[in-house]
């Protein structure tokens, strides 16, 4: 795909066909589920807006009580009794309102708080097959912007929604009490006002739905510069890399403002149908009390109720305001949440068989293929590791090492064939177990921000102060002089070789019965090398050893080495053997002795 063309939004993930109301149901469920802990503070909230609104419902019977009553009649303690009333009835409706915001506000952000926890942890149990079907940019905007939107449409709803049915029908109830010859424009203005809101709904929900999508597209493509700036730099494409994001950035914006016009033309309509029933009410409440028909203060009170009425249509279209997107998000969260990970590991210990306690390993004819490739990357794949020893795999690259050696740690599932250690599938091993078992230092050694020591607490959270620097001191992590060493993420503040011997340091804490190697030497000068691989023969003596690399120098001392060519296995022997009976590994040996030379 050409590098213009990246968007991760629509390049990774399938196109979702679920219809509105399925959508709907999702947004529903999903704040079932995680509210559902908080039901305590979410009945005082329904209380608690039951009793502000029947106060705002009552106060303008009091307004009209005193005009009809106390003004007409020049009755001034009977204004002042009245007034009292009002007073309490208006203090009462303040504090009702301002706990209910209160209770909302913790229920809402607890609640988005156990779901980004929960799409955190679901993302934490993807393997690579899965976090390549969504692909980073969007698992983050889903983590993050659309978890917001679903948290803050579930606090208006606390807020309006359960407030603005009440005050509608308690509006139109008290409305035709004080007149019901005008409930006609009480129908009139709340049929209007709901058509207009129902059109911007139409049109808000498609521009929300291609929103996400620009924004995991710019999240994608601001990552990935960011990431690879020194490639940037190095081939000086800054110029083509800056149009490549201003373009995504034009994109969004341009969808932004056709929002905000929607929104710009949504307020003076919505004021236009207020203002209008405001003017209605007056004219022909006017024509009313001049025939006697109606008081002033009930025609005062009338009017009040509408606006009452039409304030609840309007709660109703902020919550609309929200919805949309809130929609398109909770289906978004929802698509992670209910993902089927490729690997699935055991629910309890030992649930798997018997607690690993050798290491040993066995590939049995293995193969696996990538989602969408057309051939396997590896091929009825067999060979057996034992504790104490070393097995090597070299080959050309493009051959599958690094996706062969990717299963045993459960980062891939098999396509077919099975993985084991000590006669248990690596499927079937509980995850802890798993983790306890295997112990990897990846192609790409990677450190997190932090210090020297909670990076090496990676590989063993309560590994004591001597533990860390005699893994440093294996490791030939001479560098470091204070376990409190500052690291930066992705260990960006040390070279290559040094995040190398530190990735080596965190395995080598772990002590795990399995070490695996994915090219870790190559960034190591030959000295260094040479004094790290000899002071690990001590400490792997009893474990199991599996070693990927491109230098023969560093595996030929290897147990075992196997010789790999298009995702299979096509020799197997020691250093001596290979010589005399590959004709590939032959090659190998000849071409890296003419580089020396």
């Amino acid at each position: 795909m050409p590098a213009a063309s990246f968007d991760p939004a629509h390049t990774r993930i399938p196109p979702v066909s679920l219809n509105k109301e399925r959508r709907t149901v999702n947004l529903i469920r999903l704040t079932a589920r995680f509210g559902r802990s908080y039901a305590g503070e979410i009945t005082a909230v329904i209380v608690l807006q039951l009793v502000t609104t029947l106060a705002t419902l009552y106060l303008p019977d009091l307004n009209a009580d005193i005009i009809n009553n106390g003004v007409a009649q020049a009755d001034v303690d009977y204004i002042w009794s009245v007034g009292r009333t009002m007073l309490l009835v208006a203090l009462l409706q303040v504090a009702a309102a301002v706990a209910a915001m209160w209770f909302a506000s913790r229920a809402a952000m607890r609640t988005g708080r156990d779901i980004r926890t929960a799409v955190y942890e679901r993302v934490s149990s993807f393997d690579s097959e899965d976090m390549a079907h969504f692909g980073t940019a969007t698992l983050i905007t889903r983590a993050t912007n659309d978890v917001q939107q679903v948290q803050m449409t579930f606090l208006l709803f606390l807020n309006f929604m359960v407030a603005a049915p009440i005050m509608a029908v308690g509006g139109i109830i008290m409305a035709l009490r004080q007149d019901a010859g005008m409930s006609w424009l009480v129908v009139t203005a709340v049929i209007v006002l709901t058509v207009v809101v129902g059109i911007i709904a139409a049109v808000l929900m498609p521009l929300f739905k291609r929103m996400q999508a620009k924004l995991d597209n710019i999240n994608g493509l601001l990552r990935e510069q960011i990431a690879g700036i020194r490639v940037v730099r190095a081939f000086g494409r800054e110029d083509y890399e800056a149009a490549r994001f201003a373009e995504a950035n034009q994109q969004i914006t341009r969808l932004s403002l056709n929002i905000g016009r929607v929104f710009v033309t949504m307020f003076p309509v919505i004021m236009l149908i207020l203002n209008l029933a405001t003017a209605a009410v007056l004219w022909f409440g006017g024509h009313r009390v001049d025939q006697g028909l109606v008081e002033v203060g009930s025609l005062t009170a009338f009017m009040q109720y509408l606006m009452q009425i039409l304030m609840a249509v309007m709660m109703g279209v902020f919550m609309l305001m929200m919805l949309p997107r809130a929609i398109v998000c909770a289906d978004r969260v929802e698509e992670v949440l209910t993902h089927e990970a490729g690997r699935v590991a055991g629910g309890s210990a030992g649930a798997g068989g018997a607690p690993i306690s050798k290491g040993s390993v066995r590939f049995a004819d293995v193969s696996y293929t990538y989602p969408g490739a057309e051939q396997p990357v590896l091929e009825r794949v067999s060979f057996e590791a034992h504790p104490g020893t070393t097995t090597a795999i070299i080959g050309a690259t493009g051959a599958g090492k690094t996706t062969l050696v990717g299963l045993l740690p459960g980062l891939y599932s098999p396509s077919s064939g099975q993985v084991l250690i000590d006669a248990t599938p690596v499927t079937a091993i509980p995850r802890e177990d798993l983790v306890g078992a295997v112990a990897m230092v990846p192609q790409k050694p990677w450190l997190y921000s932090g210090t020297v020591a909670s990076n090496l607490r990676m590989g063993k959270a309560d590994a004591t102060d001597k533990e860390l620097w005699d893994a440093l001191r294996i490791a030939q992590a001479d560098f470091v002089d204070n376990l409190e060493m500052p690291i930066s993420q992705g260990g960006t503040n040390v070279s290559g070789g040094q995040r190398q011997r530190l990735c080596i340091a965190r395995m080598l804490v772990s002590d795990a019965k399995v070490y695996v190697f994915d090219d870790s030497f190559s960034a190591l000068d030959a000295l260094t090398e040479a004094k790290l691989n000899a002071a690990m023969r001590e400490t792997v003596r009893d474990k199991t050893v599996i070693v990927v690399a491109q230098k023969v120098s560093s595996i030929q001392h290897a147990d075992q080495i196997l010789v790999m060519e298009a995702g299979r296995i096509v020799a197997r022997g020691t250093h001596e053997e290979l010589l005399a009976s590959s004709e590939t590994y032959r090659e190998i040996v000849d071409s890296q002795a003419e580089v020396r030379a």
